[in-house]
């Protein structure tokens, strides 16, 4: 990878206890670092070189490239449970100190700045990088808005979606289930009427077999009294005679 895309820029703006706040960009790549410090009228250079931060890494038993990371974690955002100091040195120099904390041990890294040669060039590109940024982030937070704005609107539009297909569902399912009630009344409506036709049936067929049974049975007793009349005819015939020849004897 070459080296200028692995390159990172960063801008803080520094509290420090008892003094203004000074404003530390830093450059960083894999192996090195350069750090630029105003305080909006006098500014500093720190140009660690590779070899510098390799015998700064070796003293603290570190890779280059932890030592690289941990730096740029320090001075790219200011951490709160780190001590700051840019204390004076000589020949009008700076130091530039921060502390933190290492298996519980805690330790304090510290770089030397130099004074630059042409502060306002300094000052001024920390304010234009600062500038850049902030339009950046102003643009990022415009596009995140516009953004967020495009999946409310888009969420909303899928929610009244979605309600209106659980309306129709709702209807859907309703009308369903009203047909299938239609259409079950009706079957049981013609199973009824079925029924009743099979039952009426069932009674008009009984009501003619006992018809059929009392016809017979009338039949039967106009037979008996047809042949009971013969017979009694015949015994009063058989008593008149029988009368006649008694009174022919005597």
């Amino acid at each position: 990878m070459v080296e200028s895309e692995r390159t990172k820029h960063t801008c803080l703006r520094l509290e420090l206890s008892g003094t203004d706040p000074i404003f530390v960009k830093g450059t960083w790549h894999p192996s090195r670092f350069d750090i630029s410090v105003t305080d909006g009228s006098s500014s500093w250079l720190c140009n660690a070189t590779e070899e510098e931060v390799a015998e700064r890494a070796a003293q603290w038993d570190q890779p280059v490239s932890e030592y690289v990371k941990l730096a740029e974690q320090y001075l790219g955002f200011q951490q709160p449970n780190s001590i700051y100091s840019f204390s004076d040195a000589l020949e009008g120099s700076k130091r530039l100190s921060w502390t933190f904390e290492k298996e519980g041990t805690k330790l304090e890294w510290r770089w030397k700045c130099k004074p630059s040669h042409d502060s306002k060039k300094i000052t001024v590109g920390i304010l234009d990088f600062l500038m850049e940024a902030n339009i950046r982030l102003s643009e990022e937070v415009v596009n995140k808005t516009r953004s967020f704005e495009k999946m409310k609107s888009e969420a909303e539009r899928c929610l009244t979606q979605g309600e209106r297909l659980c309306s129709d569902k709702v209807e859907f399912e309703e009308a369903t289930y009203a047909k299938f009630l239609s259409v079950l009344n009706a079957k049981k409506a013609k199973l009824r009427a079925l029924r009743d036709k099979e039952d009426s049936g069932k009674e008009v067929a009984e009501e003619e077999d006992t018809d059929k049974g009392e016809s017979s049975e009338s039949g039967r007793s106009d037979n008996e009294q047809s042949e009971e009349e013969p017979s009694k005819k015949a015994a009063t015939t058989s008593s008149r005679g029988r009368g006649r020849k008694r009174a022919a004897r005597g």
